[in-house]
């Protein structure tokens, strides 16, 4: 028997001891046999409750694994344009979006390892290639635009020499393994230089996604100060009015051309279009494709603690019947 008990034994035992004893007393103070056999119910739903809590388990089970033979590298913008407030009816910020959109690739492709990357005036290895999810979640949660008064304008095409070499870096340094890319922005260029390409990377990528934000109307964007200010911000002025972001369509079909991936608008409530794990990708561990695990036990007694609280409730709507029918009668007798 294998035990993973949801709480400390000790704790088990100062929450059951006191049940079964209150439950005890009442048994023993009971003369109706009903009555009696209710208490026994009670006692017997204490000890199921603290047996699943408990989560007992016999060895010899066994799960599949997936061992993605797979590394997704996260390319995102976090320029002021990334929290311009045209997501959905409720003009979120488009980077809530955009870490929905990352959550979903995670969950997608378990067991791979993720590398993030973001840019705004420069690239940025944020996460270097991982299988620690925790990390990588964390990193995404605290994504924030640049700084207001540090923006100089920004290149949509800045991370492709980082982008690269990090493609390079994981083929020449790991067994064959399947490489994906997602790209995440607006394809807004805001300096005057032609965008960098991301062609090189493209004999290096087997797949992924350019996914798209953002609306022709345009959003307007907060300032960003690095600080805990308190309230609102004042929105990003030009000439006099609230400055706005606007997708550019075209050069973010350009970047999935020269990937050789395919782009994608996103839209609110739009189901997240995702390619198949590449040809790589082992579908199962190397050691057979499963795990040892417990056989769970725990679902059992829920099914009997549901069971015996059904008949406790019962019991309860039968004596509140008898109860308000006596008081009735009573009523009437005088």
């Amino acid at each position: 028997m294998i035990f993973q008990p949801v709480l400390h034994p000790a704790l088990l035992l100062v929450f059951l001891i006191p049940l079964v004893v209150i439950a005890s007393i009442g048994l023993g103070r009971s003369a109706a046999p009903a009555e009696r056999w209710r208490w026994v119910g009670r006692i017997g739903m204490a000890i199921l409750l603290a047996t699943i809590l408990l989560r007992p388990g016999l060895p010899g089970g066994s799960a599949e694994t997936l061992s993605a033979n797979t590394d997704v590298l996260l390319v995102v913008d976090t320029t002021a344009s990334s929290i311009a407030e045209d997501w959905g009816s409720d003009h979120q910020p488009r980077l809530d979006a955009v870490k929905k959109d990352i959550r979903a690739i995670m969950d997608r492709y378990p067991g791979a390892r993720f590398g993030l990357i973001t840019f705004d005036r420069e690239a940025e290895m944020r996460v270097p290639i991982t299988a620690d999810t925790t990390a990588l979640s964390s990193a995404v949660e605290g994504l924030t635009p640049e700084v207001t008064q540090n923006s100089r304008g920004s290149s949509i095409g800045v991370a492709a020499t980082l982008l690269k070499d990090a493609l390079e870096l994981i083929r020449n340094s790991t067994e064959a393994r399947g490489r994906l890319v997602f790209y995440f922005g607006d394809g807004e260029q805001t300096v005057d230089s032609t965008p960098e390409s991301f062609a090189d990377s493209a004999k290096l990528t087997d797949g992924g996604r350019v996914l798209g934000y953002g609306t022709q109307q345009g959003g307007k964007m907060r300032q960003t100060t690095g600080t805990v200010d308190g309230g609102e911000a004042p929105y990003i002025e030009y000439q006099g009015q609230p400055a706005l972001a606007v997708i550019d369509q075209d050069n973010l079909r350009t970047i999935a051309q020269q990937l050789g991936v395919k782009y994608e608008l996103r839209e609110p409530g739009k189901p997240l279009d995702l390619p198949e794990p590449p040809a790589t990708t082992s579908g199962t561990a190397s050691t057979g494709g499963h795990v040892g695990t417990a056989i769970e036990l725990y679902p059992y007694a829920a099914g009997l603690l549901v069971a015996l609280l059904s008949v406790e409730m019962a019991n309860a709507l039968a004596q509140l019947i008898r109860l308000r029918r006596g008081a009735l009668t009573a009523g009437k007798e005088r």
